[in-house]
């Protein structure tokens, strides 16, 4: 039975995302046409007030802009986080039209703490004797295809690896990583959280240029749950404070 690992794609974005913020931005404060403006801006470099706006928490703006990844190699456990996050849209493989096993069964996702407590093995073992009996199930169920699997899905794992598609805009991102970056966040999340902020990053710059946890551009929110070390955190995303 294969191990899944995470694997994060930015399928797509609103083209010229910085240029799309400052055109909905500049547009509440000109009288000129939607035209003209655009003009002046695309003549522009809008990297000085796309900064202004995230500093000053103008965040509308932010909204029109908008990204869908792709992820995969992640436990039902980390999706059932995700879509906690209503401000998106999701589409995520289903196990009732998508039969879990196959020739090597299915994949599935080891805890970190798993394999340092030297359990790997055992941990392996448990997934192997799920999917017998998940076999089994839809057998006996059958095996009529969605009307077997919606059923012998019950006996799936959390562990269980899921691919899921979803698009947020670019404030419901931000907030996302504020809380997902977070060191107190499920490992598994915050990983995905971590590639998703790298691509976002790449695509646009200005606007996730201080994006992250929350204490890497004021004090920390977790109160008396603090992790205890917002220097680390900062260094490793690069502020310096």
């Amino acid at each position: 039975m294969p191990q899944s690992h995470l694997k994060v794609v930015l399928l797509r974005h609103t083209p010229e995302p910085e240029e799309a913020v400052a055109l909905a931005a500049k547009l509440c404060y000109s009288s000129a046409d939607i035209s003209g403006l655009q003009e002046k801006i695309e003549a522009k470099d809008q990297k000085g007030f796309v900064e202004k706006l995230v500093k000053i928490g103008h965040m509308s703006p932010i909204e029109h802009v908008s990204f869908t990844f792709g992820i995969e190699g992640i436990s039902r456990a980390c999706s059932h986080q995700l879509v906690r996050h209503r401000v998106a849209s999701y589409s995520q493989q289903s196990q009732r039209y998508v039969k879990a096993g196959g020739e090597n069964g299915f994949n599935f996702i080891v805890p970190p703490s798993v394999i340092e407590a030297g359990k790997e093995g055992w941990f392996i073992e448990k997934m192997e004797h799920i999917q017998m009996w998940y076999d089994e199930l839809v057998e006996a169920l059958g095996d009529k295809g969605e009307k077997s699997n919606e059923d012998a899905r019950f006996l799936l794992p959390n562990a269980a690896e899921t691919k899921i598609m979803v698009t947020m805009n670019a404030r419901e991102l931000l907030h996302f990583f504020r809380q997902r970056c977070c060191n107190r966040a499920q490992w598994e999340i915050r990983r995905m959280a971590e590639e998703m902020l790298r691509l976002a990053r790449e695509a646009a710059p200005t606007i996730f240029r201080t994006a992250g946890p929350g204490c890497i551009s004021g004090p920390c929110t977790e109160g008396d749950m603090t992790c205890g070390k917002i220097k680390e955190v900062r260094k490793r995303y690069g502020v310096k404070k």
